[in-house]
Formats: structure tokens, sequence, C-alpha cells
């Protein structure tokens, strides 16, 4: 099992220090879904939901998630996000989110990418509940990471990192 970094040696809780760490381009990439009944579907594919454009404010919320990161899980360093993309992809059945989240930094942005995900997920909930209480928001996790000391690292593989 690996070491818990944010852990001290008496087992208390801490903030992993960084400060070492060299600079590299970050970034991270993650997913998840939200299904729902087709009324609830077609009342965002249409712009018909009381609320409002479900899909615009989704991802707004999905974005602002992601820079709040560091105020929404304990431990997490804030981070300067050098960008944000949020996709909101409407299936037959459901609404895809994935978010990719970049930095020039010392620490990851997986947790960044993970949060704008569960945000605008989140989102499509409150603003479509009235039609659709049963929606299941499901499937939210890593696709893939680049940059740092651990390599890049993919869904289902890991890949070294570069010696260089």
């Amino acid at each position: 099992m690996a070491d818990l970094t944010h852990l001290d040696p008496t087992g208390a809780a801490r903030m992993v220090d960084v400060a070492a760490k060299p600079v590299t381009q970050r970034e991270a990439t993650a997913t998840g879904r939200i299904t729902m009944s087709p009324e609830a579907l077609a009342a965002i594919r249409g712009g018909s939901a009381r609320k409002g454009d479900v899909i615009a404010v989704a991802r707004i919320a999905g974005i602002m998630a992601a820079k709040r990161t560091s105020d929404l899980i304990p431990l997490c360093h804030p981070l300067p996000l050098t960008r944000v993309t949020l996709d909101l992809n409407l299936g037959e059945h459901d609404i895809t989110a994935t978010a990719t989240c970049a930095t020039d930094g010392k620490t990851g942005v997986e947790m960044e990418a993970l949060s704008a995900v569960s945000v605008a997920l989140l989102t499509i909930y409150d603003m479509a509940k009235a039609i659709d209480r049963g929606m299941t928001i499901e499937g939210i996790r890593l696709l893939a990471k680049r940059g740092g000391a651990s390599g890049d690292w993919q869904a289902g593989m890991a890949i070294p990192p570069d010696p260089a």
C-alpha cells in the first residue's frame, strides 16, 4: 500500500508540502453522466426547463467548481488554473459531462476536473428535478492525467514518467 501523503507520522491530517517540487505543465480529464427520463431530457434539449438554459448554467457551474476546488476539498492546494473546459453531450437517455483542467504548477489538477464534472451534473439535477427526481448521477471518474513526477496516466493504463 502506498504511503498516505496527507497524514503525518502521528496519523494527523496535513496538507502536503510541495515547496521543493518543480513547476510543470499538468492536465487532467474527468467524466461522469446523469441519466434521466425522456421528458427531462426533452425539456433540457428543447430549452423548456423552467429554471432556464440547463446546459449553459451547468457548464458555468462546473467551471466555477474547478476554480474553487480547494474551498470544497480539504487539504487540496489552491491552483492557478490556466484552462478549464467542460463539455456536455446529450445522449439518448443521459447527459455526459467531460472536464479538462490545466495548470502550470507543483501539484496535479485531478481534483479540479472531478469537481467540475460533479458540480455540473449536480446542477443539471437541480435544474431538472421538478421534471424527474429519479435522475441518477454515475460513473464519475478520472480519464487521464498528464505531468508531474508520477508521470502520465490514462484509465486502464499507467504511463511511466519521462526520464528526461
